[in-house]
């Protein structure tokens, strides 16, 4: 999916490049060097600005993909009511043939049905004998008128379910269109502030973001919340966060779910459906629809959703820590669990028990900084 979507997000994700070019790439004396105002607020308040920005990404993300899953059912909707609807015409035609030729038997023996020349017969034996005969031809006849008209008035329903399908599937293509318009306003505004900070003020944004999550981190897992103790995955968890770790420095597009390249909710879909089970495309839907866990026994292969509104979600792999597709301008990579504000947590395989033999996987060493930006060197390699 993320190839069909090269074209229209490349917009998107270029002020990554404007960043890369501008600050990250260079040495940092030579970053510092280029003529820049200073920032027009502290750089506290400038990072709640770029996170609000990220956050409203995130949220007309989920809502772009949802409304185009949406579309996109009742789309198959409206092609299988189709279907039924030429195949009910079919049914319908052929039941206007078989009373039409019930009509000329009766016309070729005079307007009288043949079946009625037997209660007229001379012969009271043979009625007898072809009593159940008449009995049959009478139920055939009523069948028939009655399956014409119950044909004719299912076609009347179909084709009304037909067209309700398709206007539903173009309004939710309207609402794909303005979450979509959404997206790029916000990462524009963040090309924007990005654009006018020198690589130092990027690189104190990046630490003052860093010492946040730290602190975040460690008051969570001080709090307990976890539980005690560690626990393992069932199989299909496994397989869903063997996955996740083979997804990790794929760069984050919105509205991709893989192979290049994941949006937060595309990786975790993406994830459980390799592993067996096929999980709602959304990160609302995934915590709406999936069974809720407590903290306190969330093991591997469950997904942390963060947020109020439940606009992210991550995979959780054990240790305090989830796999993740951040946001625009980072990759899939490993994170501290509470490097979000977490709304709670879902079980996908809420029936299966846990491995008897689990082998964590080993995590890898990785710069562990989300960037800054709106895109990145990986990013835009996707454009």
């Amino acid at each position: 999916m993320a190839r069909r979507n090269r074209g229209w997000i490349q917009r998107a994700v270029i002020c990554g490049a404007l960043l890369a070019a501008a600050a990250l790439s260079l040495p940092a004396q030579q970053a510092a060097a280029a003529p820049h105002d200073p920032p027009s607020q502290p750089l506290p308040q400038l990072l709640t600005q770029l996170q609000t920005l990220y956050l409203q990404t995130e949220q007309a993300t989920e809502a772009f993909n949802k409304a185009k899953e949406a579309a996109a059912k009742q789309r198959a909707t409206a092609v299988l009511l189709d279907k039924q609807l030429a195949d009910q015409r079919v049914a319908v035609a052929e039941a206007r043939d078989q009373i039409g030729m019930l009509a000329r038997r009766q016309y070729q023996d005079g307007g009288v049905s043949p079946y009625l020349n037997l209660l007229v017969g001379d012969d009271p034996q043979q009625l007898f004998s072809q009593k159940h005969l008449l009995q049959r031809a009478a139920g055939s006849e009523a069948d028939i008128l009655e399956q014409l008209k119950t044909g004719e008035a299912r076609i009347a329903v179909l084709n009304a379910g037909a067209q309700t399908a398709l206007g539903q599937a173009q309004l939710l293509q309207t609402q794909q269109g303005a979450a979509k318009v959404q997206v790029e306003e916000h990462l524009k505004r963040v090309e924007t502030i990005i654009a006018g900070l020198t690589g130092v003020q990027l690189d104190e944004l990046q630490k003052l973001e860093e010492q946040g999550i730290n602190q975040a981190q460690s008051d969570f897992l001080d709090s307990k919340a976890l539980g005690a103790g560690s626990r393992t995955p069932s199989e299909a968890g496994n397989r869903a966060v063997g996955y996740a770790f083979l997804q990790l420095s794929k760069p984050y597009v919105w509205g991709a779910e893989g192979p290049d390249a994941y949006d937060c909710s595309g990786l975790t879909s993406q994830a459980w459906l390799h592993a067996g089970k096929a999980i709602p495309r959304t990160s609302q839907e995934q915590w709406a629809q999936l069974p809720k866990v407590p903290l306190s026994l969330l093991r591997p292969g469950d997904l942390v959703v963060y947020f109020p509104g439940a606009t992210h979600v991550a995979i959780y792999i054990g240790d305090g820590l989830v796999i993740q597709a951040p946001r625009p301008g980072s990759v899939v990579k490993v994170s501290p669990i509470a490097a979000n504000p977490i709304l709670g947590a879902v079980r996908p395989d809420s029936a299966q028990g846990p491995m008897k033999n689990y082998v964590p996987p080993a995590v890898p060493k990785t710069d562990a900084r989300t960037p800054i930006d709106g895109g990145s060197d990986q990013g835009n390699n996707v454009g």
